[in-house]
This record gives C-alpha cells, sequence and structure tokens, in this order.
C-alpha cells in the first residue's frame, strides 16, 4: 500500500478521532462525556461486532493457529524484555512490573485496533483471535498479580483472588460475545436474520464513536509533551516501534507467517496501550498517573506512525 493510499485511508479514523478533539477543546460537547461515549462502545457495539461476525465467519481460516501461536511467542519474549528492564531499574514490585508489562505488550484492540482494521481492510477479523488470547491470557495474569497483591482482609485469601481476577477476565462483555459467536457457530445453531441485522446495525457504529470518545478524552486532558519522563518514552518507544519490529521478527523470520496475517500481526501489535491499563491502575492504586499518560500519549503515536506500518508491512 502506497504512501498516498494509506493517508487516503487514514481520512475516516482523523474525522472520528479529530471531531471528538476538537469539540472537547472548544467545549461544545463536555469532555467528561468521553466516558458515557467509550462505554457505549466497549459494553455494547464492540461486542454486537464481534459476535456478529464471529458466528458468521469461518472459524478454520479466522484462527489461524501457526500465526496466533507466532504472535504469543512475540508477546512471550516481549514480556521478558519488559520485566528485566523493570527489574533492572530498580522496580521490583511485582504489581509495578505487571503494569509496565501490559503497557508495552498489550494493545488497544476495542477502541482503536477495531475501528482501523474495518477503515483499512472492511473486517476487524484478524483481531479476534488475538484479543481472546489477550483478555483470556495476558489480562488474565496480570489481574492475578493485581489481585494477589492486594492487601486487607475485604481482599480475602489468595485463592478467593484469584477466582475474582479469573472471573473478572473471563466476563468482560468482550470475550462473552467472542465465546458465544465461537459456540453457536460450532454448533450451527440458526439465528433469525433480524438478530444478525440488528448486531451489525449497532455493531456498524462502533467504529466512529470509539475513537471520537478517544477524541474527546484527549481534547479534555490535553497533551503534556515538555512532561513526558524517560519512563515514559521508553515504554512508548517500545510499544509504538520495538513491539511491532519484534514481532515481524518472531513471526516473519522465525515462523514464517507471510501475506496478510504478517501484516496484520505487525499492525496489531503496532496499536496503542490499552485504555483498560488506566483502568487497572485506579482499581489497583498503582501507577496511576504513569497509565494515563501511556495511554494517551501512546494513542497520538500509534495514529501518527500508522500510515508508516502500512506501507512497510502491506503484502
Amino acid at each position: 500500500m502506497g504512501t498516498a493510499a494509506a493517508l487516503e485511508k487514514l481520512v475516516p479514523v482523523l474525522l472520528a478521532f479529530g471531531g471528538g478533539v476538537l469539540l472537547a477543546r472548544r467545549k461544545t460537547v463536555p469532555a467528561e462525556a468521553s466516558k458515557a461515549f467509550a462505554d457505549y462502545a466497549f459494553l455494547f457495539a464492540v461486542p454486537c461486532y464481534l459476535f456478529g461476525n464471529i458466528y458468521g465467519s469461518d472459524l478454520g481460516a479466522l484462527f489461524n493457529w501457526h500465526a496466533i501461536g507466532a504472535y504469543a511467542a512475540a508477546a512471550a519474549l516481549a514480556v521478558l524484555l519488559i520485566a528485566f528492564a523493570s527489574g533492572a531499574r530498580g522496580i521490583r514490585d511485582p504489581r509495578d512490573v505487571a503494569l509496565r508489562v501490559m503497557a508495552g505488550v498489550q494493545v488497544n484492540t476495542a477502541y482503536f485496533a477495531v475501528p482501523v482494521f474495518i477503515t483499512f481492510f472492511g473486517t476487524a477479523a484478524p483481531i479476534f483471535p488475538v484479543l481472546l488470547f489477550q483478555v483470556c491470557v495476558l489480562s488474565l495474569v496480570v489481574i492475578s498479580i493485581m489481585e494477589l497483591g492486594r492487601a486487607g482482609p475485604a481482599a480475602g485469601g489468595p485463592g478467593q483472588r484469584l477466582s475474582r481476577a479469573v472471573g473478572a477476565s473471563l466476563a468482560t462483555p468482550v470475550v462473552l460475545a467472542c465465546n458465544a459467536g465461537i459456540v453457536l457457530n460450532l454448533l450451527s445453531v440458526h439465528l433469525p436474520k433480524v438478530v444478525l441485522d440488528g448486531a451489525a446495525f449497532v455493531g456498524d457504529s462502533a467504529s466512529p464513536i470509539a475513537l471520537f470518545a478517544l477524541g474527546l478524552h484527549l481534547g479534555g486532558v490535553g497533551l503534556d509533551v515538555r512532561g513526558t519522563s524517560r519512563e515514559e518514552m521508553a515504554l512508548i518507544a517500545f510499544k509504538c516501534l520495538a513491539f511491532p519490529l519484534l514481532a515481524w521478527a518472531v513471526c516473519g523470520v522465525l515462523f514464517g507467517v507471510r501475506g496478510e496475517w504478517l501484516t496484520y500481526l505487525v499492525l496489531i501489535a503496532a496499536m496503542p496501550t490499552p485504555q483498560n491499563l488506566f483502568v487497572f491502575a485506579q482499581r489497583y492504586d498503582v501507577g496511576v498517573d504513569l497509565s494515563a499518560s501511556l495511554v494517551i500519549k501512546s494513542s497520538v503515536v500509534s495514529l501518527l506512525l500508522l500510515p508508516v506500518w502500512l506501507q512497510t508491512v502491506a503484502p
């Protein structure tokens, strides 16, 4: 894909995202409304989109286990690198390390990757298996570490905290929607057309609203570039540059993934730090300010680098 084509494809993304920034800056729409838009996208629109598309997909083609295994290997290597770098900087608390691992390895699927893939490829299907791996494996590990690190009688014993972590990870709307779509697909359950049309109607709104919500949030809080710490710059550089390159090397060179799937995996790795990082940080009172800054700044950097990645890795 050439530079002109990449920029042309980026126009709808910039329009939705930039519209949110502009309206928030002009106070036409209050920045606080970003939470309502984001909740709609995350809790309703994205699950509807995922469910309908997974239900109607060829699961054999959708779950390319060779490609997903390669991505999992790249993610595991990235986790080790960040954990080692955190230890080298004197960070010993497992919760602080887990937070940095999440910032550098997990990707913003619902709010960023889904709308971007729909815009560029007409489908977000390649994200589904990576999303399940991320939520059911990576997020589960992070939440487990956070829960086990909680103190106080209200937190309960290790078994209770671990059960809570597993339940919280598997009960998110996007995971429930994906699993429901997979089960009904495998069982060949016939759903009325009106149900699928309704899910598609709601799901089509996920992409622009998620980007609009992100723009509203950025327009409200602003972007303090001068106040960026060295650690923030290092994590953003790893997330937006090093991890995609690592995914390309591991998936393409070591595992021999080729064609469209290599493009998909590198672009997924290039997506920004997920907003859930800030949610987890608030819930467990760990690195709240760092998390908020990483989510916002990595989103901007990822958006700016999108045309570069598309031109570099497109088949």
